[in-house]
Protein backbone atom coordinates (compact mmCIF):
# COMPACT_ATOMS: atom_id res chain seq x y z
CA UNK A 1 0.00 0.00 0.00
CA UNK A 2 1.73 3.33 -0.89
CA UNK A 3 2.41 5.44 1.67
CA UNK A 4 0.24 8.66 2.71
CA UNK A 5 0.87 11.60 4.01
CA UNK A 6 -0.69 12.03 7.21
CA UNK A 7 -1.99 15.00 9.40
CA UNK A 8 0.56 16.51 12.17
CA UNK A 9 -1.44 17.94 15.09
CA UNK A 10 -0.18 20.82 17.17
CA UNK A 11 1.53 19.29 19.61
CA UNK A 12 3.95 17.26 17.24
CA UNK A 13 4.32 20.21 14.72
CA UNK A 14 8.20 20.97 15.56
CA UNK A 15 8.71 17.14 15.57
CA UNK A 16 9.70 15.76 12.07
CA UNK A 17 8.26 12.83 11.02
CA UNK A 18 9.52 9.15 12.12
CA UNK A 19 12.05 7.19 9.62
CA UNK A 20 10.22 3.56 9.07
CA UNK A 21 12.11 1.09 7.47
CA UNK A 22 11.16 1.57 3.72
CA UNK A 23 12.09 4.85 3.80
CA UNK A 24 15.93 4.68 5.43
CA UNK A 25 18.52 6.49 2.96
CA UNK A 26 21.49 5.19 1.01
CA UNK A 27 24.59 5.78 2.54
CA UNK A 28 26.11 8.52 1.46
CA UNK A 29 29.95 8.90 1.04
CA UNK A 30 32.22 9.63 3.01
CA UNK A 31 33.61 13.06 2.20
CA UNK A 32 30.00 13.92 2.25
CA UNK A 33 29.14 12.86 5.86
CA UNK A 34 31.88 12.35 7.67
CA UNK A 35 30.57 11.73 10.64
CA UNK A 36 26.88 9.76 10.00
CA UNK A 37 26.57 6.66 7.51
CA UNK A 38 23.29 7.46 6.24
CA UNK A 39 21.40 10.85 5.33
CA UNK A 40 18.44 9.63 7.44
CA UNK A 41 17.96 11.64 10.88
CA UNK A 42 18.81 8.69 13.17
CA UNK A 43 22.05 10.31 14.55
CA UNK A 44 22.82 13.88 16.12
CA UNK A 45 25.44 14.78 14.16
CA UNK A 46 25.57 18.76 13.37
CA UNK A 47 24.66 17.31 9.78
CA UNK A 48 21.40 16.24 10.61
CA UNK A 49 20.33 18.71 12.99
CA UNK A 50 20.83 21.31 10.28
CA UNK A 51 18.31 19.57 8.73
CA UNK A 52 16.27 19.27 11.40
CA UNK A 53 16.32 23.31 11.36
CA UNK A 54 15.40 23.36 7.58
CA UNK A 55 12.88 21.09 7.70
CA UNK A 56 11.42 23.14 11.21
CA UNK A 57 11.84 26.41 9.14
CA UNK A 58 10.25 25.16 6.00
CA UNK A 59 7.74 23.35 7.13
CA UNK A 60 5.65 26.16 7.61
CA UNK A 61 6.47 28.09 3.98
CA UNK A 62 6.12 24.73 2.08
CA UNK A 63 5.19 26.65 -1.28
CA UNK A 64 7.61 29.25 -2.25
CA UNK A 65 7.03 31.63 -4.91
CA UNK A 66 6.98 30.66 -7.94
CA UNK A 67 10.03 31.30 -10.11
CA UNK A 68 10.39 31.42 -13.71
CA UNK A 69 11.74 28.10 -14.64
CA UNK A 70 9.87 28.39 -18.27
CA UNK A 71 9.83 31.25 -20.64
CA UNK A 72 6.80 30.69 -22.59
CA UNK A 73 4.74 32.67 -25.14
CA UNK A 74 1.14 33.42 -24.54
CA UNK A 75 -0.91 29.76 -25.56
CA UNK A 76 -2.99 30.06 -28.34
CA UNK A 77 -6.62 29.03 -27.89
CA UNK A 78 -6.06 26.21 -30.19
CA UNK A 79 -3.22 25.13 -27.59
CA UNK A 80 -5.81 25.92 -24.58
CA UNK A 81 -8.49 24.05 -26.64
CA UNK A 82 -5.49 20.87 -27.35
CA UNK A 83 -4.99 20.41 -22.96
CA UNK A 84 -7.83 18.82 -23.02
CA UNK A 85 -7.55 16.02 -25.77
CA UNK A 86 -4.48 14.59 -23.30
CA UNK A 87 -2.79 15.05 -20.48
CA UNK A 88 0.44 13.87 -22.64
CA UNK A 89 -0.54 17.11 -24.61
CA UNK A 90 -0.41 19.33 -21.83
CA UNK A 91 2.76 18.57 -20.23
CA UNK A 92 4.66 18.63 -23.46
CA UNK A 93 3.63 22.49 -23.83
CA UNK A 94 5.65 24.91 -21.80
CA UNK A 95 2.85 26.93 -20.87
CA UNK A 96 0.74 24.41 -20.46
CA UNK A 97 3.26 23.16 -17.35
CA UNK A 98 3.13 26.66 -16.73
CA UNK A 99 -0.49 27.29 -15.95
CA UNK A 100 -1.48 23.11 -14.38
CA UNK A 101 1.66 24.15 -11.90
CA UNK A 102 -0.22 27.19 -11.09
CA UNK A 103 -3.18 25.05 -10.30
CA UNK A 104 -1.21 22.15 -8.61
CA UNK A 105 0.08 25.22 -6.02
CA UNK A 106 -3.88 25.74 -5.23
CA UNK A 107 -4.04 22.16 -4.22
CA UNK A 108 -0.91 21.73 -2.30
CA UNK A 109 0.81 19.84 -4.67
CA UNK A 110 3.44 21.90 -6.85
CA UNK A 111 6.28 19.19 -5.97
CA UNK A 112 4.86 16.83 -8.49
CA UNK A 113 5.25 19.07 -10.82
CA UNK A 114 8.90 19.83 -9.19
CA UNK A 115 9.69 16.29 -8.97
CA UNK A 116 8.85 15.38 -12.58
CA UNK A 117 10.41 18.86 -13.92
CA UNK A 118 14.22 17.78 -11.83
CA UNK A 119 14.26 14.65 -13.46
CA UNK A 120 14.07 15.83 -16.82
CA UNK A 121 16.47 17.81 -15.88
CA UNK A 122 18.52 15.25 -14.82
CA UNK A 123 18.20 13.10 -17.28
CA UNK A 124 19.42 15.80 -20.00
CA UNK A 125 22.30 15.89 -17.77
CA UNK A 126 25.75 14.17 -19.21
CA UNK A 127 28.26 15.04 -16.83
CA UNK A 128 28.52 12.55 -14.07
CA UNK A 129 29.95 14.71 -11.40
CA UNK A 130 26.69 17.12 -11.79
CA UNK A 131 24.25 13.74 -12.24
CA UNK A 132 25.86 12.67 -8.60
CA UNK A 133 24.56 16.28 -7.37
CA UNK A 134 21.70 16.72 -8.69
CA UNK A 135 21.01 13.00 -7.93
CA UNK A 136 21.03 13.73 -4.51
CA UNK A 137 19.59 17.07 -4.05
CA UNK A 138 15.85 14.82 -6.11
CA UNK A 139 16.21 12.72 -3.22
CA UNK A 140 16.92 15.41 -0.78
CA UNK A 141 14.23 17.91 -1.69
CA UNK A 142 11.64 15.08 -2.74
CA UNK A 143 12.39 11.67 -1.64
CA UNK A 144 13.42 12.53 2.35
CA UNK A 145 11.10 12.29 4.92
CA UNK A 146 12.56 15.09 6.03
CA UNK A 147 11.81 17.63 3.28
CA UNK A 148 8.53 19.29 2.48
CA UNK A 149 8.23 18.94 -0.67
CA UNK A 150 7.97 15.14 -0.71
CA UNK A 151 5.93 13.56 -3.24
CA UNK A 152 4.24 10.24 -2.57
CA UNK A 153 5.93 7.37 -3.71
CA UNK A 154 5.20 3.05 -3.10
CA UNK A 155 7.93 1.32 -0.99
CA UNK A 156 9.02 -0.84 -4.25
CA UNK A 157 9.94 2.43 -5.87
CA UNK A 158 11.87 3.96 -2.92
CA UNK A 159 13.77 1.11 -2.21
CA UNK A 160 14.56 0.64 -6.05
CA UNK A 161 15.70 4.52 -5.64
CA UNK A 162 17.90 4.19 -2.16
CA UNK A 163 19.87 1.24 -4.43
CA UNK A 164 20.08 3.33 -7.27
CA UNK A 165 21.80 6.28 -5.48
CA UNK A 166 24.72 4.33 -4.42
CA UNK A 167 25.80 5.03 -7.93
CA UNK A 168 23.53 7.67 -8.80
CA UNK A 169 22.52 8.13 -13.05
CA UNK A 170 21.09 10.03 -15.08
CA UNK A 171 17.98 7.59 -14.96
CA UNK A 172 18.05 6.84 -11.05
CA UNK A 173 14.49 8.49 -10.55
CA UNK A 174 12.97 6.87 -13.39
CA UNK A 175 10.48 4.88 -12.52
CA UNK A 176 9.59 7.56 -9.58
CA UNK A 177 8.96 10.12 -11.94
CA UNK A 178 6.89 7.85 -14.49
CA UNK A 179 4.67 6.93 -10.74
CA UNK A 180 4.29 10.85 -9.97
CA UNK A 181 3.02 11.30 -13.81
CA UNK A 182 0.86 8.81 -13.53
CA UNK A 183 -0.46 10.39 -10.14
CA UNK A 184 -1.17 14.07 -11.92
CA UNK A 185 -2.37 12.41 -14.76
CA UNK A 186 -5.48 10.44 -12.92
CA UNK A 187 -5.52 12.39 -10.06
CA UNK A 188 -5.48 16.29 -10.53
CA UNK A 189 -5.37 16.42 -13.85
CA UNK A 190 -9.27 16.15 -14.60
CA UNK A 191 -9.40 19.09 -11.70
CA UNK A 192 -7.78 21.16 -13.65
CA UNK A 193 -9.72 20.65 -16.76
CA UNK A 194 -12.88 21.22 -14.32
CA UNK A 195 -10.90 24.39 -12.61
CA UNK A 196 -11.97 28.16 -13.29
CA UNK A 197 -8.42 28.46 -14.16
CA UNK A 198 -8.75 26.07 -17.00
CA UNK A 199 -12.22 27.33 -18.16
CA UNK A 200 -11.38 30.59 -17.78
CA UNK A 201 -8.11 30.32 -20.59
CA UNK A 202 -10.93 28.54 -22.56
CA UNK A 203 -13.50 31.59 -22.69
CA UNK A 204 -10.28 33.83 -22.48
CA UNK A 205 -9.83 32.13 -26.39
CA UNK A 206 -13.22 31.98 -27.42
CA UNK A 207 -13.43 35.62 -26.91
CA UNK A 208 -9.92 36.32 -28.79
CA UNK A 209 -11.33 34.10 -31.57
CA UNK A 210 -14.96 35.90 -31.67
CA UNK A 211 -12.44 39.49 -32.20
CA UNK A 212 -10.47 38.61 -34.62
CA UNK A 213 -13.67 37.19 -36.25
Amino acid sequence: KPPSHQHIGPEEADQPPSMSSHDAAPPAAPSRNPCCLCWCCCCSCSWNEERRRAWRASRENKLQPLPSCEECATPSPEEVRSWAQSFDKLMHSPAGRSVFREFLRTEYSEENMLFWLACEELKAEANQHVVDEKARLIYEDYVSILSPKEVSLDSRVREGINKKMQEPSAHTFDDAQLQIYTLMHRDSYPRFLSSPTYRALLLQGSSQSSNEA
